[in-house]
């Protein structure tokens, strides 16, 4: 699996390295399950290819199907059957799948190949399923801060005894602050090519060139070691500004203070308990402020813990939740960027460019347009999972239906992140180059942001008004005159028709 790239997986534990075999396959239809961006399936090629290395100079037995190999049939199951034609064995061993839809083929196995088939923990995440299940079972309502604090006391985690160091446990409050001018954000992490990610690269723009992004620049590390390398020149040189400015954002700087070890922690090159260990040895050493070493830590050991939990108790009928019934088709500049909001513009160019956008661009830009605009769910969700390299369903599909599209209603997160354009002024410099004016709230050149939230708002009144995070809302909109509501709703009505024409 592209997304089990580790030499500790729970599947090579007790592996005869003299005997037993190690199938690693690239094959077509997990590349077009969607079309990925171009610089996501580079990395993932490159990775498996260096893992695969990895394992033989480790002594281990790996057979590896190239993408390009003659006999590549392009499917998993069939390149499994081909392995078992050529060799006897007697077991299938794996790692718990990321995804629902391979857990569910890999079930199949055991009838299809007459083998047994030994599904194991992934051991690599800090919560296992049956943990969150028992910790989610007796709860009305799940919410991640609490279960982040049972994480911290498990991991004894900026712990002194059973109380959170400073006295709080979380500071995001702290972690809030606006851009300002003349900061020096340092040079991210960049790997120099070699001649595995070269024919990779290669490959790519030959096979998938109508797929979405830019192949290059090719930066991406693609073994463990440069993994590591790249989590200790976070934790050097950008954890220290990372609390204070998690959520701004600047125009031409798509990496801020963030880690960028998402894509790394997610297909297996990085370990979590590694890199909050990290981060916490940074704050023991000085090196790093209390805020900014907190809201890492709960990013990783509270909520990617907490959205792997919701994703395995409530599939496969959470990818059908669609609570606002939203029906809009993506506007394609999603893919473009041809548009003249400058801050979805900025977060689209970034995107194709990179594979990746950081999280408030995704929920508070990006998603926040889908959210108020209607855009359909599914697409939606599609959209996400093809553009960034971090993006596996598992991770993505909660974020985006339960995060930013409150698509559950409510199971995730108590209250849908929409916004006005006034957050987006206040978090970043992108509205000093657009041409709509984000202190307008109506007309043609009135920020769309801006109607297109209250609208959102009265579209939904039925399923949101008893909500007591946006209640208030509505009774600020029944202040408003009739011309300003009729306003609302012809500006919405009229923007919305405009992107679609």
């Amino acid at each position: 699996m592209s997304d089990q790239l580790s030499i500790d997986i729970s599947s090579l534990k007790g592996c005869i390295k003299s005997v037993d075999t190690i199938l690693i396959c690239e094959v077509l239809n997990e590349a077009t399950y969607v079309n990925y961006h171009k610089k996501k399936i580079a990395f993932l090629f490159s990775a498996m290819r260096h893992f695969a290395r990895e394992l033989q100079e480790n002594g281990y037995r790996v057979s590896y199907i190239k993408l390009e190999d003659n006999q590549n049939s392009g499917v998993l199951k069939n390149e499994i059957t081909r392995a078992l034609k050529q060799h006897k064995y007697d077991q299938i061993v794996v790692t718990h799948p990321g995804e629902y839809r391979v857990k569910e083929d890999i079930k199949s196995w055991a009838t299809d190949f007459s083998i047994s088939i030994e599904i194991r923990a992934d051991d690599r995440f800090l919560c296992s399923t049956e943990e969150f299940l028992i910790w989610a079972k007796p709860k009305k309502h799940l919410r991640m801060e609490y279960f982040y604090r049972e994480m911290r006391k498990k991991y004894s985690l900026l712990m002194e005894g059973n109380k959170p160091i400073g006295g709080q446990w979380n500071y995001d409050l702290k972690n809030r602050k606006p851009p300002k001018e003349n900061l020096r954000i340092p040079e991210p992490y960049h790997n120099e090519l070699d001649d595995i990610t070269r024919d990779v690269i290669s490959l790519v723009s030959e096979r998938f060139l109508s797929h979405f992004g830019d192949l290059e620049p090719f930066y991406f590390g693609v073994t463990r070691q440069q993994a590591i390398d790249a989590l200790n020149l976070f934790i050097l040189q950008r954890l220290p500004n990372f609390g204070d400015y998690q959520d701004a954002m600047i125009e031409g700087e798509p990496w801020m203070y963030h880690s960028h070890i998402s894509c790394y922690l997610n297909c297996g090159l990085l370990l979590p308990l590694e890199c909050v260990k990290a981060a916490e040895q940074a704050y023991q050493l000085g090196k790093a402020p209390l805020n900014a070493v907190e809201g890492f830590i709960r990013q990783i050991i509270g909520w990617r813990e907490y959205v792997r939990g919701v994703y395995w108790l409530n599939m496969p009928e959470y990818a059908n939740k669609n609570f606002f019934e939203t029906k809009h088709n993506l506007p394609e500049f999603y893919w473009t960027a041809d548009t003249e909001m400058n801050c979805l513009r900025q977060c689209v160019l970034e995107t194709k460019k990179n594979a990746y956008a950081h999280h408030i661009q995704r929920l508070m830009v990006l998603g926040n347009f889908a959210l108020i605009a209607g855009l359909d769910t599914a697409q939606v969700n599609e959209w996400f999972l093809i553009v960034y390299v971090d993006a596996y369903e598992w991770v993505e599909l909660p974020n985006v239906s339960g995060m930013i599209l409150f698509a559950d209603g409510g199971y995730l997160a108590s209250k849908p992140y929409a916004a006005s354009g006034s957050y987006i002024n206040k978090m970043s410099d992108y509205c000093k180059n657009c041409i709509y004016k984000v202190s307008k709230k109506n007309g043609e050149d009135a920020c769309p942001f801006n109607y297109l939230y209250w609208d959102f708002l009265v579209r939904n009144r039925d399923k949101l008004e008893s909500n007591h995070r946006i209640g208030m809302m509505y009774k600020i909109y029944e202040r408003m005159g009739e011309d300003k509501k009729k306003a609302i709703a012809d500006d919405s009505k009229h923007f919305l028709k405009s992107i679609y024409d």
